[in-house]
């Protein structure tokens, strides 16, 4: 059996020109993770998206949980979705970010603002009635569940190869990493316990940054332990709780 975590990227810089940054809180709670690992299973293997987010964390992650030798193997099926288009295309007032920080800056609660219209935005997209994205909902998970399976199949046939050059029935477990999103961590949640598009959308807004999902599989069999624990960030203080 081997264990595979999910982890959501460190804080992101929203608002600013580059989004895919972490903030230097995104970067400390990279680190928090890391320090607090320290004392769980060693990690074997640790897989990231591309984005610039995804490999901060990983490596933030990786050099405070003294692992930061371990290779760091990136793959596209684990990138987020365009957040951009998807505001965009919701509110066409919105291809600007000026326009955007504007409108969100004037709300008496801007994030509660943000997130109700990104609420909205995301609904548009995942409804399949508009064909102006460059990726469709059905596009975007599929990807994502192709990546993770791409995952299980290398892995599964290292235990399997380890078992036979040991001769062994039973070669221990193996712990893998995954730096990703709250998109493709919901889709993945979503897909194995069979929830529909809108309840995947509700797991995703919920989701803490450098949150863990922990799965388990074996012999074809894929199960959830966990989901989006976040106890590294609850025992350093609740400001260091965030979801952007």
């Amino acid at each position: 059996m081997a264990a595979l975590y999910l982890i959501r990227h460190g804080q992101a810089s929203f608002g600013q020109a580059d989004y895919d940054h972490l903030s230097d809180k995104g970067f400390k709670q990279a680190q928090l993770l890391g320090e607090h690992w320290r004392a769980l299973a060693t990690p074997d293997k640790c897989y990231s998206g591309q984005l610039l987010r995804h490999g901060q964390s990983a490596d933030a992650f990786l050099s405070a949980c003294q692992n930061k030798n371990l290779p760091l193997l990136k793959h596209p099926g684990f990138n987020e979705f365009d957040h951009r288009e998807v505001l965009a295309r919701y509110n066409p007032r919105w291809q600007d970010d000026q326009h955007m920080n504007a409108d969100i800056a004037g709300q008496e609660n801007p994030h509660a603002f943000l997130r109700q219209e990104f609420s909205h935005a995301m609904q548009r997209w995942i409804s399949g009635a508009y064909d102006d994205y460059q990726d469709t909902w059905s596009q975007f998970k599929q990807g994502c569940l192709d990546a993770l399976q791409e995952v299980i199949i290398r892995e599964s046939h290292a235990l399997e190869a380890k078992s036979l050059a040991t001769k062994s029935l039973t070669t221990g477990g193996k712990n893998i990493l995954i730096f990703t999103s709250g998109g493709p961590i919901s889709v993945i949640i979503g897909h194995i316990l069979g929830l529909g598009d809108q309840q995947a959308l509700t797991i995703s807004q919920q989701l803490t940054n450098t949150g863990v999902t922990k799965l388990l599989f074996s012999q074809g069999r894929l199960n959830i332990d966990y989901v989006n624990n976040y106890r590294h960030l609850e025992v350093a203080g609740k400001d260091w709780i965030t979801r952007i």
